[in-house]
């Protein structure tokens, strides 16, 4: 099974290269995240003819996730698990697909650390972790996949001192991932790339792509049964390349059949 996640930076704007990346990467599960899209306005019709089945959760201009799956989908849940605090936001999608757990998420950014913003964020991944524990035991096969606004470590970011202060690298944040992986999810690409300064985002500006000044926020996280039948993992670059990118690149990993 080929499990991906991919920011797309507007699904309007970038149905064409989405179109183009599932023909010849053909993901069996594609987690999307910042569709900016309402769920009467998500193209289900244009997946189907591409042989998937879709689920999406979205308001209109902003956030919105969704999955797209071959493999069927099971037991859709728009937002976090029932027990817990709505998502007003829109950020979570889960959905059982080919046996698999499957959760898009897209993290709020947080902005800067003496933000309001940065405050929600963080009481955002609490309910995250809420919402993992509803899903399932660190046994089974669950995958949390998406944007997570957060680089897990120095090695994730190209210059550490270039965000010394910011979002994305600041201890809490790293600690609520921390607390995901304390759970029982692993960080996939990681696992398979220990030591690689393999990145996901590249800001538009500055030239930033072809200077290899990115991140590594786009995250698959698996339980260990799924890891270890993990048999390959890619960034791919080439969608960031071209006509109209997103400022994300697609992020897959191939898990063998159990």
């Amino acid at each position: 099974m080929r499990i991906a996640t991919w920011n797309v930076n507007s699904l309007k704007v970038r149905m064409p290269r989405v179109e183009e990346w599932i023909s010849y990467a053909r993901p069996d599960v594609l987690c999307l995240q910042e569709t900016k899209l309402s769920d009467a306005a998500f193209p289900h019709m244009a997946f189907s003819s591409l042989g998937y089945e879709s689920v999406h959760h979205g308001s209109g201009q902003w956030n919105g996730v969704a999955i797209l799956s071959r493999v069927g989908i099971d037991d859709p849940v728009a937002g976090f698990a029932s027990h817990l605090e709505a998502d007003p936001d829109t950020r979570i999608i889960t959905a059982t697909c080919g046996g698999v757990t499957v959760s898009s998420v897209y993290v709020p950014n947080g902005r800067s650390l003496d933000s309001d913003h940065y405050a929600y964020k963080l009481a955002w991944l609490e309910r995250l972790r809420d919402h993992v524990d509803a899903l399932g035991r660190p046994d089974g096969e669950v995958a949390v996949c998406g944007d997570f606004n957060i680089a897990p470590t120095d090695a994730d970011v190209w210059d550490p001192a270039a965000f010394s202060g910011s979002t994305h690298v600041s201890q809490p944040e790293r600690q609520a991932l921390i607390s995901l992986e304390e759970w029982g999810l692993v960080d996939a690409f990681r696992r398979r790339y220990p030591d690689d300064r393999l990145y996901t985002y590249w800001d538009y500006r500055a030239g930033d792509f072809h200077e290899h000044r990115g991140m590594r926020i786009d995250l698959v996280l698996m339980t260990e049964p799924l890891v270890a039948r993990m048999r390959w993992a890619l960034v791919d670059r080439n969608a960031r390349k071209g006509k109209q990118p997103s400022d994300h690149a697609p992020v897959f990993v191939d898990v063998e059949a159990a």
